[in-house]
């Protein structure tokens, strides 16, 4: 399963909570909001990639590291995938290795390089130097901005999630996120959350996240270029930009292959309805809960208060995004609403003299 529905879902929530606080970050995703859902799964999820290639079709195949030992398409063989720079090649798995503590901060490191996380404590000064950083090295775009703090929600998200860091109240079926449980979320958080309660068009949404263009700013919170800014002088180590070069041709890679991998999430997520009318998820779904049914998925959730989770998720990132405000300048002086002055205000303001 992906973890796309859950992140944007957290992302979406989190916007709504912000909007509710009135904090000026609001505007700035409900203008760029694309940008702002790439970023809630993008600007964190290098691994985004193919494993194979299907040798019967050429079209790639897999996700990421999960091994594919023979095609979903044709059954037959596949040969790796991977990208090759100045005489190396890099799998997925070398990808993820160099760069998922990265693009998360606070965990995902490996070997020496885990002195380089950041605490828990110190993501706020982290994501305001960012967000200072954008505007004063790489220019007044508010779309950038947006990004960022979708990718804010990510690094929050995963680590509640994941139990990185503790905050959330959820046992579902056998834990808070477990293989078991994963497709639960997914489905619920699709269907009966995003289509019937919150209206959501989820396939014009995957689409136009796909299609958001690389915001350079990324390499830079992954200090994978110059050392240099805020984020340079409040968090000197860890910066590598000889990684830089590799790192954009991944973030490229990432975009064209989520537009192309939209489908088969939507097609894997589709009910069915049986001919008494019930809803139904695929057998392979079903059979990874331990062969819950639709609606005992629904039931599950229901007794787990998935949807309070996602209450506490959101509420989390809203926090992180005030703390964020207080500590940036730039922000503070940035409108709380995309509607100031209100269409009613101008109206009055505006009447015809007399």
């Amino acid at each position: 399963m992906s973890g796309l529905i859950g992140h944007t879902t957290y992302a979406m929530l989190a916007a709504k909570a912000a909007a509710q606080r009135q904090l000026p970050v609001a505007p700035i995703i409900e203008q760029n909001y694309a940008s702002y859902l790439a970023g809630s799964y993008l600007g964190s999820d290098i691994q985004t990639l193919p494993e194979a290639i299907c040798i019967d079709t050429g079209q790639e195949v897999g996700y990421g590291t999960v091994p594919v030992k023979k095609s979903p398409i044709t059954g037959g063989p596949v040969r790796p995938w991977k990208i090759e720079l100045d005489g190396k090649s890099y799998r997925p798995r070398d990808i993820h290795s160099l760069f998922y503590g990265r693009a998360h901060i606070v965990f995902g490191w490996r070997g020496e390089d885990k002195r380089h996380a950041i605490a828990w404590e110190d993501i706020p000064e982290y994501i305001s130097s960012v967000v200072g950083d954008a505007i004063e090295i790489f220019g007044p775009s508010r779309r950038q901005l947006a990004y960022i703090f979708g990718w804010a929600t990510h690094v929050v998200g995963d680590s509640l999630i994941k139990s990185v860091h503790p905050g959330l109240h959820l046992h579902l079926i056998d834990g808070q996120y477990t293989p078991k449980n994963r497709p639960i979320q997914d489905l619920v958080t699709f269907h009966e959350i995003g289509v019937r309660e919150l209206g959501l068009d989820w396939a014009a949404l995957l689409h136009d996240l796909a299609q958001t263009p690389v915001e350079p700013v990324q390499a830079h919170y992954m200090r994978c270029r110059e050392k240099g800014g805020r984020l340079g002088s409040h968090f000197p180590d860890g910066w590598d930009p000889d990684k830089g070069q590799l790192l954009q041709i991944v973030l490229a890679k990432n975009r064209e292959f989520e537009a192309n991998r939209t489908s088969g999430i939507l097609k894997d997520l589709a009910l069915t309805k049986d001919k008494n009318g019930r809803l139904n998820c695929s057998p392979e779904l079903s059979a990874k809960t331990g062969g819950l049914s639709y609606q005992e998925m629904i039931e599950a959730a229901d007794q787990a208060n998935f949807r309070h989770m996602l209450w506490e998720m959101a509420e989390a990132i809203a926090d992180l995004f005030e703390n964020v405000v207080e500590l940036q300048e730039h922000l503070q002086e940035m409108p709380s609403s995309a509607s100031d002055p209100s269409w009613e205000v101008l109206t009055e303001r505006w009447k015809k003299k007399a």
